[in-house]
């Protein structure tokens, strides 16, 4: 049995509230953001400085690779893209029903081209107000939108397992949530993947398990499989875990993001961060999905 007390990690960069994370299989760079201090920051695996794209965009939740290159990221306004060999970038999706798009927190591919994502209040986040309701939705290649889950507290992590036909939800300050798939990639049959309020970023390794960090759980990254039982924690340095994603070869190479235990108050109430954030790589003791990316068609 694999030694979980073992485990090292190695700090790669720091900033002040870290969020998306994203792994550039290509290029073999961890994409990242700076949630306060703004901008989306490319490094190596060792740490050496890439690039930074966006630099003045604050808010940026989620982050994911098209196949072109191009990096998509999220946030208040919605979705952008950026090539960082071209340059070019634009906008991917802004508006929703005719009406702009408040905010854009994690996003996942669909297996089609496409992508799933969930919205957020940013109005009243950047307020630091109780925020209104949000949903789920799915953005085919096409750029059609399609809702798939309405009335969300706060729509966070997200992940989908083809081959179980189940999509995962973190409701932060709600619970973990689990719906079946169905073959027009609907969801269905809503219920309680982890019932803590406290669910963030979200991954899935390859023995189907779900790999869910917590804003008031420091110290660990909760494991839950499909049928919602936890099994052991994986240990992380100090700090409450935002995002994490895999890659290497083997997919064992695991990225995380790290901000202060207190964090996740100071911005639901508007408070001044107590510290830096962080971002480190570690390896895990089983392979994790590498999120592939979407096929979108961008100019």
């Amino acid at each position: 049995m694999t030694d979980l007390s073992a485990m090292q990690f190695t700090e790669l960069a720091s900033g002040i509230y870290l969020e998306g994370l994203s792994v550039d299989h290509e290029r073999d760079v961890i994409w990242y953001s700076d949630v306060v201090g703004g901008g989306i920051h490319g490094v190596k695996p060792d740490g050496s400085p890439v690039a930074v794209l966006d630099p003045e965009r604050m808010w940026t939740g989620g982050i994911m690779m098209n196949a072109d290159g191009a990096v998509l990221s999220s946030g208040q306004g919605g979705v952008r893209w950026n090539n960082p060999d071209t340059g070019a970038s634009g906008w991917l999706i802004e508006e929703i029903d005719g009406k702009p798009v408040n905010g854009v927190n994690e996003m996942w591919p669909d297996g089609k081209g496409g992508m799933f994502f969930g919205t957020i209040d940013m109005e009243y986040i950047i307020a630091a107000r109780e925020t209104r309701p949000v949903a789920l939705y799915r953005l085919t290649r096409d750029r059609e939108v399609i809702q798939l889950a309405g009335n969300m507290r706060f729509t966070n992590g997200i992940g989908y397992n083809p081959a179980r036909r189940e999509f995962y939800c973190s409701e932060t300050f709600g619970k973990g949530l689990i719906w079946d798939v169905t073959p027009d990639l609907m969801l269905e049959n809503k219920r309680v993947l982890l019932d803590r309020d406290d669910c963030d970023g979200l991954a899935l390794d390859c023995e189907d398990t779900i790999w869910i960090p917590g804003v008031y759980s420091p110290g660990i990254i909760r494991r839950v499989t499909p049928q919602g039982e936890e099994l052991k924690p994986i240990p992380t340095p100090p700090g409450a875990t935002t995002q994490v994603r895999f890659g290497g070869r083997d997919g064992r190479d695991m990225y995380i993001v790290l901000v202060p235990e207190d964090a996740g108050d100071c911005l639901k109430n508007g408070r001044p961060l107590s510290g830096t954030s962080s971002l480190w790589r570690g390896r895990s003791p089983v392979a994790g999905v590498k999120v592939p990316p979407t096929g979108f068609v961008l100019s």
